[in-house]
């Protein structure tokens, strides 16, 4: 019964890591071969019974009779009269089977077998772990908040095991507690020698298209397809959206009666901006969309270059760039071209110098219309020279200016 009650003892393994009794039993043997081979240099004559439903075990070594004194390999090899002592009828060339209890190898041996069985049951529950995670790339999962380190918050999922959500996938507004739980996109599964790294984001456009499926029914039935989603975490988002069923509207069915249905999302990215559109294969036409809430007069493709020109009235080009540029770099980021915006005016047509406010520094406008110079054309009429000296800009400045309010009226 010693290998048995020394089995037992190792089977409180199964209960502390979840391993079924028969993966339990294999790695036993897996792991008491390793022992084995490294104290007899061989385990290929060593026949290990595992019985999972006992329990139990049994390591039988496998050796041939040779003549007293001709012994070459004590591990495949057994003198005749040492077997004589384990049956009294034996011969030579016959091959002899004796049973080995563990407890008879030493306190070393059974102290080594069960440091090893620990490392392979750790191979295998982090195997497991890998397999498990890799399978969950791009999905959402919640977990709780463990503990706070400088640059990565540890979350523990309800298995406990230990995932990362680093400092540069959080969003910036996230501001965690120990014990708070968190929603986050499984972003990827590294080994780390044996040990699995599992890296969670809440900043991947993953996040919010995932966040549409949980959290927009007709998303999850597959009614309604999310195309794309782009983002500037914790600041904006643009997402297509496209409807297979005709009565439904993609875009109305995922914002909801007045927001209701895009609140949710909006408040677990820290009240990201979302822009929803409805996606759609004419490339001009979703492009235009993209720079809502902009309304454009014309454009230009260049499908090769995968660029675009568009031309807006002065006083919609600021709302197409959007605050530090974001409506302009998400549009670009979900049609795929890049996007270049003009001014389309009028050749009479005089421009408000705030207009150019994103081309032209806000102290350099002031100090034009301090002297009087409201308009684009206002400035061209004076000369370098009178610029100068009316106010207290330098003349590489000046000349800045007079370039930018010039290819105005070029285009």
């Amino acid at each position: 019964m010693e290998n048995k009650a020394i089995i037992e003892s190792f089977a409180d393994f199964k209960d502390e890591k979840n391993i079924d009794r028969v993966t339990l039993m294999a790695i036993i043997e897996e792991a008491l071969r390793a022992q084995i081979t490294k104290r007899y240099g061989d385990d290929a004559n060593f026949d290990i019974i595992v019985n999972p439903d006992k329990g139990d075990l049994e390591i039988w070594r496998n050796r041939i009779i040779v003549a007293d004194g001709e012994v070459e390999d004590d591990n495949t090899e057994i003198a005749l009269s040492e077997a004589l002592k384990i049956e009294p009828d034996f011969e030579e060339g016959e091959e002899v089977s004796e049973e080995l209890k563990l407890i008879d190898q030493g306190r070393r041996f059974v102290l080594a077998f069960k440091q090893n069985l620990v490392q392979k049951i750790q191979e295998h529950d982090n195997s497991v772990l890998f397999k498990k995670y890799q399978d969950l790339e791009g999905e959402i999962l919640t977990g709780e908040v463990h503990h706070i380190r400088p640059r990565a918050v540890i979350i523990y999922d309800d298995e406990s095991n230990e995932l990362i959500l680093p400092k540069d996938q959080q969003i910036p507004r996230d501001f965690f507690h120990k014990g708070d739980t968190v929603r986050a996109v499984v972003k990827s599964v590294d080994m780390k020698g044996s040990k699995p790294i599992i890296t969670l984001s809440r900043t991947s456009p993953a996040f919010l298209e995932k966040l549409f499926e949980q959290e927009i029914p007709e998303v999850f039935d597959g009614l309604i397809t999310v195309k794309k989603a782009v983002r500037e975490p914790g600041e904006k988002a643009k997402v297509a959206v496209e409807s297979y069923d005709d009565r439904i509207d993609p875009v109305g069915a995922c914002v909801g009666m007045k927001g209701s249905r895009i609140h949710s999302i909006v408040r677990e990215l820290g009240n990201e901006n979302i822009d929803v559109i409805n996606y759609t294969t004419n490339e001009k036409l979703f492009i235009q969309r993209a720079l809502s809430p902009a309304k454009i007069t014309s454009m230009t493709l260049h499908e090769e270059e995968r660029q675009a020109e568009v031309y807006l009235k002065p006083d919609q080009v600021s709302l197409a760039i959007g605050k530090r540029g974001l409506n302009i770099k998400l549009a670009g980021m979900l049609s795929g071209y890049e996007i270049d915006v003009y001014r389309d005016v009028d050749e009479e047509e005089d421009v408000e110098l705030t207009e150019f406010g994103d081309e032209i520094e806000d102290w350099v406008i002031k100090a034009l219309k301090d002297i009087g110079c409201d308009t684009a054309k206002s400035v061209l009429d004076l000369t370098t020279e009178d610029l100068v000296n009316r106010t207290d800009l330098e003349e590489e400045t000046i000349l800045e200016v007079r370039d930018v309010l010039r290819s105005e009226f070029e285009e």
